[in-house]
């Protein structure tokens, strides 16, 4: 039987994984490296060693109705996208509100979990952990490994020839906190992910240019979508995922582009993605276009060497006096405290997660990995419904057979977010009966199969089921509104 359970990491998926736990009637141990919950949302003047960092004007992609916690909405004051501040204020109210603090363990940093010696047999493990230089062991039932993807930084210098040559300052983007310091400077960023281009346009208004490097394009897509409402609200409906799995392929492919290119044509700002119909997460960044059309950001194709203070592009292009280069370049996937990290990765450093949650190699299932599924959709509630599932299985009351030879293949990571939800709260009992709906509550069910796949949906019914989801998903357009 599972009974206790450690949590490795107190951001939103930990805090998630706790509270999970806590609802059937599990007791969790939540180990916190820092001294304060939110993991990457809590931000800091100074990027610290194993901590994920973010810069200080960090808003949320997603909006405040498709982001929260699926039985903690916002209140209605607070704005659609939000400042990194006022979440990590929510991730605290949240905290308080269903009494997870007294079961995180601060400042206590765990350096060790390994497979007991009769692990085949109990599916336990011990857990090492540090805390004022004491260390300490203890056996737990199950690990929710939630300590994120944003802490090791990738820095592929070996990419880059002549990189040593160059004289001016580079740094990879986690150490970026503010743009004052680059003010008259000219200044290349490398990668065009949501980092690269939030930093690209902050810099464009204090640097004499920016330049922003991309090796393979990428879709740039607004917060703010047709009639001023939040991109999500409009894109992620049960009615949309359904059209697109039934399309044939070309029409689908043919539509995502048109969709995408709906307000700039992509190809006219040197931003068209090689793969066009790759379905990857696109940037989100309302300015970047408007950037571009001033000139103060111009897109460049990917670095081929660099010299003492020039660098020279693919295209042949040479840029001179470059006094910074900021390599937007994402994060490696680590488990540093894993005794035997083949257990979550495979080869060329992949990781292998059955459903994107369970290392498929175990003899018991009795380890989760919480959060790092990407999909055009929100973490907080993907977290919280992985926790969930995990929790069952756990419990046995979810059966995985032969794991390894069935699942041992299965990459995670990318993944349609509905498609992906659904599976999952199936699996549970939690996703809502459509059918049923249309025939006891026809006003519920329009909103749930045409409006936004907002997280209350799963806890509509089944375990976990939360008594005001009905109501929050028929007032969820009054607070974007309000």
């Amino acid at each position: 039987m599972v009974r206790r359970v450690a949590v490795v990491g107190a951001g939103v998926s930990g805090l998630a994984a706790t509270k999970c736990c806590l609802e059937e009637g599990l007791e969790p141990t939540c180990f916190e490296r820092s001294e304060d919950i939110g993991g990457l949302w809590c931000y800091m003047d100074q990027a610290e060693e194993g901590r994920a960092s973010i810069y200080r004007t960090v808003f949320t992609n997603s909006c405040k109705e498709m982001m929260c916690y699926p039985d903690f909405p916002f209140p209605d004051d607070h704005p659609n996208y939000m400042h990194n501040t006022r979440l990590q204020h929510y991730i605290c109210k949240y905290a308080k509100h269903f009494d997870l603090l007294r079961h995180i363990q601060f400042k206590t940093l765990v350096t060790k979990v390994k497979k007991r010696p009769d692990f085949s047999v109990t599916g336990q493990w011990e857990v090492v952990t540090q805390r004022d230089g004491k260390e300490e062991t203890a056996v737990f039932d199950a690990v929710m490994v939630c300590s994120g993807h944003h802490v090791y930084p990738n820095l592929p210098i070996a990419d880059f020839p002549g990189i040593q040559k160059f004289k001016g300052h580079y740094f990879h983007s986690r150490e970026y906190k503010e743009p004052e310091k680059f003010r008259g400077k000219k200044v290349l960023v490398i990668g065009l992910g949501n980092t690269g281009c939030d930093i690209a346009v902050e810099l464009s208004t204090v640097a004499s240019q920016v330049y922003l490097s991309s090796r393979s394009g990428s879709w740039v897509m607004r917060r703010v979508w047709d009639n001023g409402y939040p991109w999500d609200m409009l894109v992620i409906t049960r009615f949309r995922t359904w059209l697109g799995n039934i399309l044939p392929r070309a029409l689908s492919d043919w539509l995502y582009v048109r969709g995408m290119n709906r307000f700039f044509k992509h190809e006219n700002f040197g931003l068209m993605p090689l793969d066009k119909t790759s379905r990857k997460e696109p940037v989100f960044n309302d300015d970047l276009p408007s950037r571009i059309a001033c000139g103060v950001v111009v897109i460049k194709p990917n670095v081929k060497e660099f010299r003492e203070t020039s660098i020279l592009f693919q295209d042949g292009t040479v840029q001179d006096d470059v006094d910074v280069v900021v390599f937007a370049t994402g994060y490696s996937y680590s488990y540093p405290f894993m005794e035997d990290e083949s257990i979550m990765k495979s080869r060329d450093n992949q990781v292998t997660l059955y459903k994107g949650i369970i290392p498929p190699q175990l003899e018991k299932p009795t380890m989760a990995v919480i959060g790092l599924v990407q999909s055009l959709g929100p973490i907080i509630p993907t977290a919280d419904l992985q926790c969930r599932w995990a929790i069952k299985v756990f419990q046995a009351s979810l059966f995985l057979s032969s794991l390894p030879q069935r699942y041992g293949s299965s990459t995670t990571l990318q993944t349609d977010y509905i498609t992906y939800m659904d599976e999952l709260a199936s699996a549970i009992g939690v996703k809502p009966n459509l059918l049923k709906l249309l025939l006891t509550d026809p006003r519920l069910a329009l909103e749930v199969i045409f409006g936004p796949c907002t997280p209350y949906q799963y806890r509509l019914v089944g375990p976990g089921k939360w008594n005001g989801a009905r109501e929050a998903i028929l007032t969820q357009w009054d607070r974007t509104l309000h």
